[in-house]
């Protein structure tokens, strides 16, 4: 393991993509921050965080607090007690949203917006007075954003906005660097809002005729996330990680 004096702080570190994500990072050396709503959830995450921490991490490499991302008081606390560091990462995301059109509610929408656009946005602003000059942000989108299905009307149009954002942000927030990953169907705990007995089918089914023919997993996501995080010559980039899934279905 290389030694890193850069700090890393993860928004939604404590599961799913955020988790793999915090794991990869503080095996290549990086000092990690971790943060999430569940109090239970974090301690969780730091306990496989310490536990998987390659022998000679720097002590203190690892730490986390619990936080409500969409709470502004919340925020200024949050990043005035971890300080300076040097990349930020946001993983979150409101769970379910397969939703037609004529069943929508306002309340669903505020419910997706609340758990994806504006956290995202109201974490970046808060972080700007600790996030290095030149650091990098890095923001969760999905292939939702790309794709024409019913039912996906909130979650493609709360993904593209992230998306967007992050393109918008890169020339606004310069020389900071601000990238987007846009996952496929990934195995995470996203998918809680399907009945446990169904859940492995519903990840088969759809996913059998993209081009790579299978859910992805994590820490596939959390290589993509590495990569915008230290490759200092990206930035307003939107980096598919779908298993082919925007292509369409393939095979007849």
């Amino acid at each position: 393991m290389s030694e890193h004096s850069e700090r890393v702080v993860v928004i939604g570190g404590t599961s799913g993509i955020g988790l793999a994500t915090a794991e990869l990072l503080l095996a290549r050396g990086y000092q990690v921050v971790v943060a999430g709503r569940d109090p239970q959830r974090l301690e969780s995450a730091l306990k496989r965080l310490n536990e998987g921490a390659a022998e000679g991490a720097a002590e203190g490499a690892v730490s986390g607090l619990t936080l409500d991302a969409a709470d502004e008081e919340q925020l200024a606390g949050f990043f005035a007690q971890v300080g300076p560091f040097d990349h930020l990462v946001i993983t979150l995301t409101a769970n379910g949203g397969v939703t037609a059109l004529t069943e929508l509610t306002a309340a669903e929408l505020r419910r997706h917006s609340e758990g994806k656009l504006i956290p995202h946005l109201l974490t970046v602003k808060a972080a700007l007075g600790t996030l290095r000059a030149d650091g990098s942000v890095t923001l969760l989108g999905a292939v939702s954003s790309q794709l024409s299905a019913p039912g996906l009307v909130v979650l493609g149009s709360s993904n593209a906005a992230v998306e967007t954002a992050a393109r918008i942000l890169a020339a606004e927030l310069a020389p900071r660097r601000v990238n987007a990953v846009s996952p496929g169907i990934i195995d995470t705990p996203w998918w809680d809002w399907v009945p446990s007995e169904a859940r492995a089918g519903a990840l088969s089914s759809s996913t059998a005729t993209t081009a790579i023919g299978r859910p992805g997993r994590p820490e596939e996501v959390a290589h993509a996330v590495a990569f915008l995080v230290e490759n200092t010559f990206t930035t307003g980039v939107v980096l598919p990680v779908d298993g082919g899934a925007r292509l369409g279905p393939i095979g007849g």
